[in-house]
């Protein structure tokens, strides 16, 4: 029985059902000859006599009584999975967007946002340079700024606090600073480094995330975000708050997509994830 394909099983069950090849062969595309030669072979892989053959059909034999019911079994089982594979494809999606750093705190603490539990898929972006809620980019996006116009919800979430920041066996009488390239740059932070006119760069890197490495191998001086910076115990702040980088958090939805249940779940949890680090974000919470 271990030789027998499931393809044979599905084709056994057409002709046990149907009375004979010719009825299998309209429900199945496949030709009678064909059919009858996939029969012999799997009354030779079973070992038994499925069928009693004659002019006016294919009757089953007892043997091929048990195999239909057999059969029958694991149609149900092949239909359960199917089904138990679709239904997560008919799940609600929630989508998010973030900067690259917020989007980095997101999946650090992912637990707080979703779990395998919940009955709806996640979408997470990242998006540096904005949302456009008129065409739905995303349902719900952390934003730096109180948006001003548009159809949509916000939630203040705190502020975020940025500072210079250098590995932890760094040479302080080093001047080297690292930035995000000017091509690159788009938030104050971002452009802070490089718009300091004594300031030393002798790296830059297209990606924030790319800069947080550069940073934390010792390769000079950069920003950061305190959220990120201060839960690293490789860095070590070089300089006092930058307060004029610093900002406020807004959690922003479309107004008609936050009557979702699952995106109202989504909004609540990130405005708890954030409330419960509120010291953190503002730069209050250093490591020691």
């Amino acid at each position: 029985m271990k030789d027998a394909s499931w393809d044979d099983l599905q084709l056994f069950f057409h002709v046990a059902t149907g009375g004979g090849l010719s009825a299998a062969a309209a429900r199945t595309g496949i030709s009678a000859p064909t059919i009858g030669r996939r029969m012999l072979v799997l009354e030779r892989a079973t070992g038994r006599s499925l069928f009693t053959r004659s002019p006016t059909g294919y009757l089953l034999a007892k043997d091929g009584q048990e195999l239909l019911d057999r059969v029958r079994l694991m149609q149900d089982a092949a239909r359960a999975i199917s089904d138990w594979r679709g239904e997560v494809l008919t799940l609600p999606i929630v989508s998010t967007a973030a900067d690259s750093w917020t989007s980095r705190f997101i999946a650090d603490h992912l637990s707080s946002v979703w779990t395998p539990k919940d009955s709806f898929r996640m979408c997470y972006k990242t998006c540096d340079t904005g949302v456009d809620f008129t065409y739905r980019e995303a349902h719900i996006a952390i934003r730096h700024s109180r948006p001003e116009s548009g159809n949509v919800a916000i939630r203040p979430s705190g502020n975020v606090a940025h500072a210079a920041y250098q590995a932890a066996d760094y040479d302080a009488a080093n001047c080297n600073w690292i930035s995000l390239g000017t091509d690159t740059a788009i938030t104050p932070a971002d452009k802070w480094t490089f718009e300091q006119p004594d300031y030393w760069i002798t790296s830059w890197t297209n990606t924030p995330h790319m800069l947080f490495h550069l940073i934390r191998g010792g390769a000079g001086r950069g920003v950061l975000p305190c959220f990120i910076g201060d839960q690293e115990r490789k860095l070590v702040r070089a300089d006092p708050l930058i307060d004029e980088l610093t900002y406020d958090m807004w959690i922003v939805a479309h107004d008609d997509e936050r009557q979702r249940p699952e995106v109202r779940i989504v909004i609540d949890r990130l405005a708890a994830l954030f409330a419960g680090h509120e010291d953190l974000f503002a730069g209050q919470r250093p490591l020691a």
